[in-house]
């Protein structure tokens, strides 16, 4: 339902849209405060037990601010998270907000305590993105191990996966979800290149405790480390992209990506390892989607098709 506050804002994503046209700010209006849709993966990784058939809903980017993804906005995406009934939640990182065309941010205790409402019965399990990192100036000065985000997650019941694992059980089977600390975790400066250093990533030390208990799902913020994820990794589920958030014609402008287009959206397979990139929810820089609405990701991995 359209309440007053989301008429007022759509006229404001509009208006920050009026140079792409009237029709087009319209559509960019809906993309960014539209309800999220669900986007369905079928994924049959090579060496997926056939009797393991596992739903798993991702949710990435929130980006928790006024006006643009408000806590109703929030509980709505849970809801609708958990009408899908999966049997596990990732959470991919960056829930704090990524730009100044705000009216207020929402504290981390309000949004974390929305996210704790997801249920599922493999659990809720999350890792952090470059935004909850840099939001946090004692984690940016190395003050503290990890940002503030990552205790409120804690406070509601959901684990943050840095640089860890979790063995899990489901219709008897052992699988594990790896989390990868986030690979831009520090503020690149001036003087060294974007994609550079400055991550807290140790891919090779989150495998080894993963690895001996059945399959693995890696979740990292970032898809660029893809490229290094080895065979033995069923399926890697990344955000952090958002899509490209604006996309005119099939084509993405902007990518956060030392690797351009190749990892911006959706379900991709090299030699055989599968990724999927989600479009995420908030917005990142500047409060406007096009062509790239919202969602939150079903993927059903082996067993049967998924859900339609």
């Amino acid at each position: 339902m359209l309440t007053r506050r989301h008429l007022l804002t759509r006229g404001l994503v509009a208006g920050s849209a009026g140079g792409l046209g009237i029709g087009t700010a319209g559509a960019a209006a809906l993309d960014t405060m539209g309800d999220a849709v669900v986007t369905h993966y079928d994924i049959h990784p090579a060496g997926w037990p056939a009797d393991l058939p596992l739903r798993v809903a991702a949710i990435a980017d929130i980006h928790a601010c006024e006006p643009w993804m408000t806590i109703e906005r929030i509980e709505g995406i849970v809801a609708a998270t958990n009408a899908l009934a999966p049997d596990l939640v990732v959470l991919l990182g960056d829930y704090v907000v990524a730009h100044r065309k705000i009216t207020a941010k929402v504290p981390d205790a309000q949004w974390a305590k929305a996210l704790g409402r997801l249920s599922a019965p493999c659990g809720v399990h999350a890792i952090l993105g470059n935004h909850d990192w840099w939001d946090d100036p004692r984690a940016q000065a190395r003050l503290v191990p990890l940002p503030a985000a990552a205790a409120a997650l804690e406070a509601e019941g959901i684990r943050v996966l840095h640089n860890d694992a979790v063995r899990l059980t489901h219709r008897g089977r052992s699988f594990t979800v790896a989390g990868l600390g986030d690979q831009f975790a520090f503020r690149p400066r001036h003087d060294s290149p974007a994609w550079g250093s400055g991550g807290t990533d140790d891919l090779e030390g989150t495998l080894t405790k993963a690895r001996g208990d059945g399959p693995i799902l890696l979740l990292a913020h970032e898809p660029d480390i893809f490229a290094e994820v080895p065979a033995d990794v069923a399926v890697t589920f990344s955000g952090h992209t958002h899509g490209g958030q604006v996309r005119i014609g099939g084509f993405t402008p902007v990518v956060p990506s030392r690797y351009g287009s190749r990892y911006v959206y959706g379900h991709i397979v090299e030699d055989g390892r599968n990724l999927v990139v989600s479009a995420g929810l908030g917005c990142s820089w500047w409060p406007v989607r096009f062509g790239v609405p919202a969602e939150i990701v079903l993927a059903t991995i082996g067993g049967g098709a998924a859900a339609v």
